[in-house]
């Protein structure tokens, strides 16, 4: 018996590895192998808990999980992407300047990280802010997460930061009135807010008006808030984190659930490289929403 640890919903929350995997990993494979605590209930070590991060992590980029079990954690390691390029950052003095942000964020200065972002916002407008800080710095953690540059928690305090900026920022926008009406959500498992977050913002600076869900969504509810919300679009977000695998029949299943006047947008790094779907609009880059929402008006417009 052990008295700390990580209990199974810590763990879930943590890995996003749900409890019914855990268990079956539990009889299927020996591992984990938690503990117990004075109740019965089931306490993960730190170790284990960290392993499962490493075999969720590359479950994401396609490995099965019957390969990625039976290894100790030094061949986990092995097979995550250290030399990938990472993603495109402003040269010169801006990069530096923006790698000196997540230097705050590494030494847990979060008064200091929080006043360099207000002083760009000032600086930038918040469109740019957006486009030119936030969502670099996104791609940019996300990267070195995944790569071991990051550790969970600074991961963690990145986006709750910067999660309270961007709502501060969508508060004191006014409300849409030129539409379309969008729902701003993501599907079970996407977690990553994030992205939709940036969207928002920049979507309310065209004047749409947006009902935003959060994140993890069943599908079927996505549909039914559309239908009670009596909305133009619904727009999803799919971060690199999340297997592209099972995009696609998500948003057929989603396509088919809508009513046929309801546009589906679909953004975010995971849909980069997916194949086409009949009525599903991809959103590559922040760039595209503002000409998506020009051109949906042109079309309403000539209906």
């Amino acid at each position: 018996m052990i008295t700390s640890g990580f209990n199974i919903s810590a763990v879930e929350r943590d890995t996003g590895l749900s409890k019914d995997v855990l268990r079956v990993w539990e009889r299927r494979y020996g591992f984990p192998l938690p503990e117990r605590d004075m109740h019965g209930e089931r306490l993960y070590p730190d170790d284990q808990v960290e392993r499962l991060r490493l075999i969720k992590r590359l479950m994401d980029q396609g490995y099965r999980p019957g390969k990625l079990i039976p290894m100790d954690a030094d061949a986990l390691l092995s097979l995550t992407p250290k030399n990938r390029k990472t993603s495109p950052m402003p040269a010169n003095d801006e990069r530096e300047e923006l790698l000196g942000l997540l230097e705050l964020i590494k030494q847990n200065d979060a008064n200091g990280y929080q006043e360099a972002m207000h002083q760009r916002l000032a600086r930038q407008g918040l469109e740019h802010f957006v486009q030119d800080t936030i969502a670099p710095l996104t791609r940019e953690v996300g990267e070195a997460w995944e790569d071991g540059r990051f550790e969970v928690f600074e991961e963690h305090l990145f986006t709750e930061l910067t999660k309270r900026l961007l709502r501060q920022s969508i508060v004191n926008l006014p409300n849409g009135r030129r539409g379309p009406r969008i729902i701003l959500t993501s599907v079970p498992d996407e977690q990553h807010i994030l992205g939709l977050l940036m969207v928002e913002v920049l979507l309310a600076l065209e004047g749409a008006e947006c009902v935003p869900l959060g994140t993890q969504m069943p599908v079927v509810d996505i549909a039914r808030a559309a239908v009670a919300h009596q909305v133009d679009v619904v727009a999803l977000s799919f971060s690199a984190a999340f297997p592209a695998r099972q995009i696609p029949s998500l948003l057929q299943q989603l396509r088919t659930l809508l009513p046929e006047s309801v546009a589906l947008w679909v953004g975010g790094a995971g849909v980069a490289r997916l194949p086409e779907i009949a009525g599903v609009l991809y959103l590559t880059g922040l760039e595209q929403i503002t000409r998506s929402v020009q051109d949906w008006r042109e079309i309403r417009q000539a209906s």
